[in-house]
């Protein structure tokens, strides 16, 4: 089968609005190309290694690309993309150069392209995420080992909104809480939860692809019993009540559902916020202490925050 690789140059913060408009417009597999990623200090803190031509990355930027079905759709597919794109405007979402190429490709050469961009990296002292098709001896005997074949779901668990995510779970979760990830993609975020000793986790994501990738990961990881996954649109029509709600995705969703976490969540408890950019720091921070939650952290990474928000354990 000939298929069209979409080519979209645009900024990091445009990442994951721009991987969903993709993914809900048939997309079969993402490749993100950073061009930070050619002059960053690839040997971190938590050892990561990666294997870059720089031939291949912009100037700039980011390059997304998509890789669509060539059929007699693919030129209305094209435009719809186009237009979802634009309106990110309307959320200022920074859209750097905006620019959209198409070529053609083999199936095979897409594939299992994006395979090699994907190894195992260490978010954390104790937290080493690694894909499924990847060998990996751990190097302490309390590491934890998370596997992940993220499949169509965007979240490889390596991107800065996911590190900042996990290392708060790491210092906040606390045995047998119940726990609930909104937007739960490849299931990563919930899949950490469970083995970091919750009682039981609810994953929710408005997209049925991500939520049968964090299925089939769970099954992976053995948590599968721990972890129930559902369809659903941020915490509509949820009565769980939670002891720490984690959402990684925009600052512009995160907003949405605040005073709905206030509800599900048991006073004492947390809300950890990732996915957001420098600029959208005040504007979430605000929202949350508006409807009564207590900042009690921030962290940073690249260009990314998380916030770790505390709901008072008084009324």
């Amino acid at each position: 089968m000939k298929w069209s690789e979409l080519c979209i140059h645009t900024t990091n913060e445009a990442i994951e609005p721009i991987s969903n408009i993709l993914h809900e417009n048939g997309a079969s597999g993402l490749v993100i190309e950073d061009a930070m990623d050619l002059v960053r200090e690839h040997t971190s803190t938590f050892g990561e290694v990666y294997e870059l031509d720089p031939e291949q990355y912009p100037d700039e930027g980011v390059y997304i690309k998509a890789y669509l079905p060539m059929n007699s759709f693919l030129g209305e597919t094209v435009e719809e993309i186009k237009q979802a794109i634009n309106n990110l405007m309307l959320y200022d979402i920074d859209l750097g150069r905006n620019q959209i190429t198409l070529s053609e490709v083999h199936e095979e050469e897409w594939a299992t392209a994006w395979k090699k961009y994907y190894k195992p990296v260490k978010i954390s002292k104790k937290i080493t995420i690694k894909p499924t098709w990847e060998a990996y001896q751990p190097v302490d005997t309390d590491e934890m080992i998370i596997e992940l074949d993220p499949g169509m779901a965007f979240g490889t668990g390596t991107h800065p909104t996911t590190v900042l995510s996990i290392q708060a779970l790491e210092q906040f979760l606390k045995e047998n809480d119940t726990v609930i990830d909104v937007g739960s993609g490849s299931g990563v975020l919930s899949i950490t939860a469970a083995l970091l000793g919750a009682n039981h986790v609810y994953a929710y994501d408005l997209d049925d692809v991500a939520v049968n990738s964090t299925v089939l990961n769970a099954k992976v990881n053995n948590v599968e019993m721990k972890i129930t996954a559902k369809q659903k649109n941020l915490l509509d029509h949820v009565t769980v009540e939670a002891d720490l709600i984690v959402s990684n995705i925009l600052a512009e969703i995160i907003v949405r559902f605040v005073e709905k976490a206030w509800s599900q969540l048991k006073p004492g408890g947390h809300f950890i916020t990732s996915g957001i950019t420098q600029a959208k720091k005040q504007f979430v921070k605000q929202h949350l202490e508006q409807q009564g939650f207590e900042i009690i952290q921030s962290n940073e990474l690249e260009d990314w925050v998380s916030l770790v928000a505390r709901k008072p354990s008084y009324e």
